[in-house]
Order: C-alpha cells, then structure tokens, then sequence
C-alpha cells in the first residue's frame, strides 16, 4: 500500500473511531426516554389521585387546566372501554402530530438520517402511534384495568417523535385515565447533539485529510526523488547521476537523502576504484607474462647453453614475479572485507614492534641494517586493532626502510602516547621521498624502486595495503620528512588509543 493512502488510513480510522460517539447519541436518547417515563408515570398518578378527589363537576376544568399546563392529552375511559372526558375536545388542542411530507426538506433530511442512525446502531423498531376511538383500542388501559397499576407505552409519531403514554386507575368504578405527550423535544435535542458531533467529525475528517495530504507530501515526494535517484545509479546508465541532499530539511528525510547521496559518491569511488584496479593488474602482469612468453619461445630456438640458462633465469625471474603480484593482489583484494568483520582487541604497538624486529633479526630479514624501538612517554600504547594485520603494517613499512637504506645504515622504530593516539614512527636514511611523490607512494602499483634492486622484489602494492589497513582502523598512515632534518623517509601511523575508542 503506497505511503500516502497509508497516512490516510490511520487518520481516517481515528475519525472513524470519534464517529463511534454516535452509540453514546443513542444511550443519551435512551436516558431521556427513561426520565420521560418517570415523569409520565408520576403526572398520571397525580392526575389520577386529583380526580379521584374532586367533584365530577370539576374533573373537566381539572382536565383542561392540566392538559394546557402541561402539553398533554388527558382522556378518561369508563371500564366499558368508552370515552368519558378528552382534554382535546374540552378544549382546543395543545400539541399536533406532524406530517412528515409537510415539512422543509431538511426536516426530512433530519428523519432520513435518525432512519440510518438507528439502523447502524440496531435500535429495535417502535410501534408507530395509531389513535384509539375508546379504551379497548388501548392495551396500556387494558392492563390498567386488569393489574390497578399505571402502564407506560412508547410509540413513534408520523414524523418518528416519540409518543409516551400512561395509563393510571382513578380508582372507582374501574375508570382510567390515559395521559399523552408528544415529546419532539427529545427528537430535537438529540438531532442537534448530532449535528454538532457531525460538524464536529467533519471539520476533523477535513483537517485531518489536509494534513495527512500535507504529511505525504513532505514525505512521499523527496522519497520519490531518492528512488529515481537511486534508480538511475542503479543502471548505471548515467555516472552524472546527481542524488538530491535536500540540504533545507533538517529531519530523518534529510538526513537519508545526505547519507544516500555520500553513500552514492562512495560507491561511485569504489567502483572507479576496482575498475583503475583491474585495469592496473592486467596491467602489470602483462609485462611479466610478456617476458616469459618471449623467453619460452626464444628458449626452443636457442641452442647455446650459456644463452639457455640466461633465457631460463629471465623465466624464472618472470615467474617469481607473477608469483608475487598474484599473491599481493590477492591480499589487497579482500582485506576490506575481511577487515569489516574483524572484531578489535587491544593491541599493544611498542610491544608487537618489539616481537616483530627481533622475529625479522632471527630470520635475517633486516639484512645490514640494524633495527631500533624506542618508546617515549608514561602513557601505554595500546590500541584497538587486529594484531595480524598491524603486524602486515609494519611488515610493510620495514621491508620498505630496508629496500631503501644503505648497507650499515639503522633503522629507527619511535612509539608515543599523544592524548587520544599513539605514534609509530619509522624513520630510515635512504634518499626520501620528494614532497610531491609523497602521496603517490601509496597508490596501488606506484613503484619507486633502489637503484640496482630485483624488479621482482617489489609489486607496488605494500605500502597501498598498508594505508587501507590503518585506515580501516580508524588511523592515518603518511610519508613525511625525518623530525631529526636528516636524510631519509620517515613512514608514521596514528591511530586511536584502546582506552580512547572505548
């Protein structure tokens, strides 16, 4: 179900449910019956025991007096069933039934809708009122005569007024009297209870669809625009696809739409990025593969020995190559992915550098170049991390000193607590880096190799592997000048202390 019918549904159905006060219109007719009843019930009784007391020769004024002072139609009924005074014809009448096709329009408009309301709220039919020509036409009396107790009875007008009469012995020679009241006020005050509740629920059902209208539309029309938008990413068809920011809503729809278009920019990066990738890779294998193809066919053709095993040596020397590239692109292929689901622990740098330097001296992988750490500071150095992949980092880095320092020359390893970060700091004393290659170097493939060193001791990819690494640990890794103003690259990693990423 589309937003916006939603919006409007869950108003229209707390409307629906304030509608349900109509019951409360229905138990409110009912309680006014019940009033009229006891009322009835206690004007016959009055009315009975006052002409039980006077003259008969006054019981026909008693009549009119009562009737014109009341509204009501006073009959007495002998115990035949025959009509012995009627207020009505003592005197002219008080009340008049109503024909309903008499009356304006919206008269009966009013009738059609109490016809609807009590059908909806299943009121039970009332008998319509038919005119009695003596007392056996009257069950009220009847029961009268027979128990000696008033009777109320309810019937309903032309016009759908109730009619309430009661029926009450006089007490000698079996005579009743039957009172009547047409009580259209009743009708009246609960057609304008209604009509408020109608106007009521109406300007609410107004208000509220304008508004839900309104709501949608602040909702509904810049989602659409994110869908669109989202779309045409998706097919990729247009790379100019501009993602709306909404930059003048400061609610959640802004801030989705900011988070979809950085999402977008994002994935564009990282498309482009596997995209120059792939193209890098085919790339440098194509010169390895190149090689070996020609060494191998020139292999079959040469029949110098000495030719033969320098053609043998360039193949070997290619397939090392190879060997290396596809092992490094490997690795930096799905290190983000592995590290998304890496959980971190604390990791102690000065002590993995430590262990790693005196690991690499055990297996001669410093070559002449000895290897220093030096911890400065009081503060620990503890960081949250992957210890294996940290230790990739400094792998990386110190093959990369070693590569570049000359024979003899030290290598120094500084570790320190700044604030929130702990320092590492590699400093060698090759010839550094220019400023202007100083980002380049951690490009993927961007190579700067040691006069006079193997083409196939490096892929270009250890230093790119190291920075994705530090960065997906929430550091920095960069290439600046020695502190010391010394010759030589210093390679330096921060990155958030354990306590301080808690």
């Amino acid at each position: 179900m589309p937003l916006t019918a939603r919006i409007l549904a869950v108003n229209i159905i707390a409307l629906g449910l304030m509608a349900g006060s109509l019951l409360y219109l229905d138990s409110y007719r009912k309680q006014l019956l019940t009033e009229r009843f006891s009322l009835a019930r206690a004007e016959a009784q009055i009315t009975a025991n006052a002409l039980r007391e006077v003259n008969p020769d006054e019981r026909a004024r008693l009549l009119v007096r009562i009737g014109g002072s009341q509204k009501l139609r006073l009959r007495v009924f002998a115990k035949d069933g025959s009509v012995l005074a009627d207020s009505f014809v003592l005197a002219p009448p008080t009340f008049a039934f109503v024909d309903p096709a008499t009356e304006e329009w919206y008269q009966r408009a009013a009738l059609l809708l109490d016809r609807i309301t009590d059908f909806l709220l299943g009121a039970p039919p009332i008998e319509p009122y038919l005119d009695g020509s003596d007392g056996t036409e009257w069950p009220e009396v009847r029961d009268a005569v027979s128990t000696g107790a008033t009777v109320i009875r309810l019937r309903a007008a032309p016009d759908q007024t109730p009619v309430i009469t009661a029926a009450a012995p006089i007490g000698d020679h079996g005579r009743v009297l039957l009172t009547m009241r047409n009580s259209t006020d009743i009708t009246q005050s609960v057609r304008d209870a209604r009509q408020t509740l109608a106007i009521v629920i109406g300007s609410a059902l107004a208000i509220s669809v304008f508004l839900s209208l309104f709501l949608a539309r602040t909702i509904v029309k810049p989602l659409r625009l994110l869908v669109r938008a989202a779309v045409r990413v998706r097919l990729g068809r247009d790379r100019a696809v501009v993602v709306p920011r909404l930059p003048e809503r400061g609610d959640e729809i802004g801030l989705l739409a900011r988070a979809i278009s950085d999402m977008t920019t994002a994935l564009r990066q990282r498309i482009d990025s596997v995209e120059t990738f792939a193209a890098d890779v085919a790339h440098e294998l194509k010169n390895p593969l190149t090689s070996l193809r020609s060494a191998l066919e020139s292999l079959e053709r040469v029949e110098d020995p000495k030719l033969r095993r320098q053609l043998t040596g360039i193949a070997s020397h290619d397939v090392r190559r190879i060997d290396r590239l596809v092992t490094e692109i490997a690795d930096a292929s799905r290190i983000d992915a592995e590290l998304s689901r890496t959980v971190f622990e604390p990791v102690d740098m000065a002590q993995l550098a430590r262990a790693l330097v005196g690991e690499r001296q055990d297996r001669d992988a410093n070559g002449s170049s000895p290897i220093s750490v030096s911890h400065h500071g009081h503060g620990d150095t503890v960081v949250a991390g992957d210890a294996a992949r940290l230790e990739r980092v400094l792998h990386n880095l110190l093959d990369n000193a070693v590569s570049f320092s000359p024979e003899n020359a030290p290598i120094e390893i500084e570790i320190v607590r700044n604030d929130d970060l702990v320092m590492l700091a590699i400093s060698d004393n090759g010839p550094g880096i220019p400023p202007e290659a100083r980002e380049k170097v951690f490009e993927r493939f961007h190579l700067l190799r040691p006069a006079g060193e193997d083409f196939a001791s490096h892929s270009g990819l250890g230093l790119a592997i190291a920075r994705t690494i530090i960065e997906a640990h929430y550091g920095t890794l960069t290439a600046t000048d020695r502190s010391d103003g010394a010759r030589g690259a210093r390679m330096v990693v921060e990155l958030p202390a354990w306590d301080a990423a808690e």
